[in-house]
C-alpha cells in the first residue's frame, strides 16, 4: 500500500500543495528550508502519534492561515483505495481529528491501514542523547508491530502523573488511592516491558543473522526500567519518589543499548558515519520485520538520507531499497545525490510549492 495522492491545506509552509506519486521511490529535492521535511511530516501524520518532529498540533498550522490544518491522502494497492485525513480546526487547534473513508475515527485506528517509519537528521544523535530519546525511538518500533502499545503507554503515564501529583500533596496521603495507581502502573508497565522485550529480541535476531555488508550490524539490549514486583517497589519508594518529584522505578526509565557488533563497542563511541549506518541497518531490518508480520511493507521516510553516508553506502542503500516492495520518500538538496536511483517520482520543492519534475 502506498500514498498515491497527498493534499495539504494550511500545513506548515504550505497554503496548499498536491502530489500524486507512484510506488517505489519518491524523491524531494530543494534548498534547505524549502519545506521538504514538512512534506515528510505530513505523511508521518498518517500514523498514530505526533509525527516525525513530535511537535504540538498548533505548531503545524501555517502562520497567517485560518488556524487549523488538513492533511489528506489516498492509499492505493492493486485493487483497493482508502482515503485518510487528519488535521485540526481553528476552534480546536490542539485537538486532532481523523477520518477514514470520510468517517470519523480514532488516531490509533490509522495503524490498521498503514505503518510509517522514519529516519531524520536529529536522529543521528540518538546514541549520544538521553535515554528518553532512545526510548521514544524504541516505542515507535514497537508501535509498528503492536498498535495497542501506544494505549498501554498512555495509560501507564496517566497513572504515573496522578501518583506524582498525589505524592506532592502536603499532609496525609490517600494510601488506598496510591495503591490503586501503583497497581495500574504495574499492570500497564508489564505490558509495555513485554512488548519492548519481544520487539528487541525479534529485531536483534534479524540483525544478528544479517550478512556482513555496508551497514554495520547492531546488537540491541534493554537496560534499566525494572518492572518486576513494580507495585511493591513503588509502594516502598513513596517517600523517595516524593522527594524526587517523580517515580524512580518503572519502564519509563528503560534505555535501549546499541552495540556495533563488528567492533564490539557501544554505538555512542562509534564515528558519526558508523552511527548513521547502524541506524539505517536497524530501520531496514525493522521494516522487513513489519512486512513479514503484517503482510504489508511500511512506508519509509528518509530525510536528508545522504548526509554522513559515503557514496558506496549510499549506492548500496538505494540498490537494496529498489529490490523491495513499498514506498520510500527521500529528501536531499541536490538531485545528483540520488544519481543511482533509476526510477521514481521526482519533485522539486521551493517557496511553499511542490512541482513534479
Amino acid at each position: 500500500m502506498f500514498v498515491s495522492r497527498l493534499s495539504l491545506t494550511d500545513f506548515r509552509s504550505y497554503r496548499d500543495a498536491l502530489a500524486a506519486p507512484g510506488p517505489g521511490f519518491v524523491i524531494l529535492t530543494g534548498e534547505n528550508g524549502a519545506g521538504k521535511t514538512n512534506l515528510l511530516e505530513a505523511v508521518s501524520l498518517l500514523s498514530p502519534g505526533r509525527g516525525l518532529r513530535g511537535a504540538a498540533l498548533a505548531d503545524m498550522a501555517r502562520r497567517g492561515g485560518g488556524g487549523g490544518f488538513a492533511v489528506a491522502a489516498r492509499l492505493s494497492t492493486g485493487d483497493e483505495a482508502i482515503d485518510l485525513g487528519t488535521g485540526t480546526t481553528a476552534a480546536a487547534p490542539d485537538r486532532r481529528q481523523v477520518r477514514i473513508n470520510g468517517a470519523a475515527a480514532a488516531a490509533n485506528s490509522l495503524s490498521e491501514w498503514l505503518s510509517v517509519l522514519w529516519l531524520t537528521p536529529p536522529m543521528d544523535r540518538l546514541f549520544t542523547e538521553s535515554a528518553s530519546a532512545r526510548r521514544r525511538f524504541l516505542d515507535r518500533l514497537v508501535l509498528a508491530l503492536r498498535p495497542g502499545h501506544g494505549q498501554q503507554a498512555n495509560r501507564y503515564e496517566a497513572a504515573m502523573r496522578a501518583r506524582n501529583k498525589l505524592l506532592a500533596e502536603p499532609g496525609a496521603r490517600d494510601t488506598a488511592w496510591l495503591g490503586a495507581l501503583e497497581a495500574r502502573m504495574a499492570e500497564h508497565g508489564a505490558a509495555l516491558a513485554e512488548a519492548r522485550r519481544e520487539t528487541v529480541e525479534a529485531l536483534g535476531d534479524r540483525l544478528a543473522a544479517a550478512p556482513e555488508g555496508p551497514f554495520a550490524r547492531a546488537g540491541l539490549a534493554l537496560e534499566g526500567g525494572e518492572e518486576e514486583n513494580l507495585a511493591a517497589r513503588l509502594a516502598a519508594g513513596r517517600e523517595r519518589d516524593a522527594a524526587a518529584g517523580r517515580a524512580l522505578s518503572g519502564p519509563h526509565r528503560t534505555d535501549l543499548a546499541v552495540t556495533h557488533l563488528g567492533k564490539g563497542q557501544p554505538a555512542s563511541l562509534c564515528s558519526t558515519g558508523e552511527q548513521k549506518a547502524l541506524l539505517v541497518g536497524i530501520i531496514l531490518a525493522h521494516a522487513a520485520l513489519v512486512a513479514e508480520r503484517s503482510g504489508r511493507r511500511p512506508i519509509l521516510l528518509l530525510d536528508e538520507i545522504a548526509a554522513h553516508l559515503d557514496p558506496s553506502r549510499r549506492a548500496a542503500l538505494f540498490e537494496r531499497l529498489a529490490g523491495e516492495d513499498g514506498q520510500v520518500w527521500m529528501t536531499g538538496t541536490e538531485r545528483s545525490l540520488f544519481a543511482e536511483v533509476r526510477e521514481g517520482s521526482w519533485y522539486e520543492v521551493a517557496e511553499g510549492a511542490v512541482r513534479a519534475v
